[in-house]
């Protein structure tokens, strides 16, 4: 690990992971036909210490964007700093901390962070998280566990925004029959039926126009799949319930596409504070926990 990445390695997968940048990932590779292949976008080394330039990156304690960077919570307005671009509080602030390794060996690494270790931590409730990477046969697992360690209850959220090559011939389906009608990128309302050109419930290529939407109402247990049919490989994505919305984001032009299980909506937590029904958003109390699990199965 001298160049900072932690190395997992199966029959099926190598993944590398980034403790020093959030514990995101540097790349994940399936050994397929012709040795191992990227399936997620590999990250180039000058960008490691850049969640945003990485292989995949962890979203927590809250997903996506907080409108105006205002968090709001039992009648109480909690100020948040906000992003450049657009104002918002985007992505949580745990992907730029150094997380603590804890554990590790060939094909798992468990990882660790204290929001109390940073004074500067960009949340009001003091949280601690752990994060376990595990390479198990053909399946990849991703595990979050967030525990409250405040005195009072808040609300969160948590999500991976993993980044995938993107070929000529890629085909995705994800399984969800429903989706959130965005302003800005942030959910205005309840979800309603999924319209067309959202629609990925039967496999299908990515064409040329831009998506950044969150699709929502999943189809039971059914996974997310990403086929590449000239290299032989399939990746399913099976999250566990807790994921209740997928964002899809394919940008026009690039040579990458994400696939992202969030708990929670884009500006979820103002939908969850007026009352408005899907939102994802979970309140711990003192001492409570929550975990998610996402599995990458890979099929060859």
């Amino acid at each position: 690990m001298g160049d900072g990445v932690a190395r997992l390695e199966n029959a099926v997968w190598q993944a590398g992971v980034l403790p020093g940048t959030g514990a995101s990932l540097a790349y994940g590779r399936v050994k397929g036909r012709s040795g191992a292949v990227d399936v997620l976008r590999p990250t180039p080394p000058e960008q490691f210490g850049n969640s945003s330039g990485c292989s995949s990156f962890i979203m927590l304690p809250w997903c996506n964007r907080i409108k105006g960077g205002v968090l709001r919570f039992r009648g109480q307005g909690y100020p948040l700093r906000t992003t450049k671009d657009d104002g918002t509080a985007r992505h949580g602030d745990t992907r730029g901390r150094a997380w603590t390794v804890e554990s590790a060996d060939g094909e798992h690494v468990r990882l660790s962070l204290r929001s109390a270790d940073y004074p500067d931590l960009n949340w009001p409730f003091r949280f601690t998280a752990e994060v376990v990477y595990q390479l198990e046969g053909s399946d990849f697992i991703w595990e979050v566990t967030l525990r409250n360690t405040d005195t009072r209850a808040f609300p969160a959220g948590f999500g991976h925004h993993p980044y995938f090559v993107r070929t000529e011939d890629v085909s995705v389906r994800v399984p969800c029959a429903a989706a959130f009608e965005l302003t800005d990128f942030m959910a205005t309302g309840a979800a309603v039926p999924i319209p067309a050109r959202l629609d990925f419930r039967q496999r299908r290529g990515l064409d040329a126009a831009e998506i950044n939407d969150v699709l929502t109402g999943r189809m039971g247990s059914k996974p997310a799949e990403i086929v590449y049919p000239s290299r032989g490989i399939t990746v399913e994505m099976h999250s566990e319930a807790i994921f209740e919305q997928i964002l899809l984001f394919a940008p026009a032009g690039k040579d990458f596409f994400a696939v992202e299980p969030m708990t929670n909506v884009s500006d979820g937590f103002n939908l969850f504070e007026d009352g408005v029904p899907g939102s994802g958003v979970f309140v711990l109390e003192p001492g409570e926990a929550i975990s998610g699990r996402v599995r990458l199965r890979a099929k060859t």
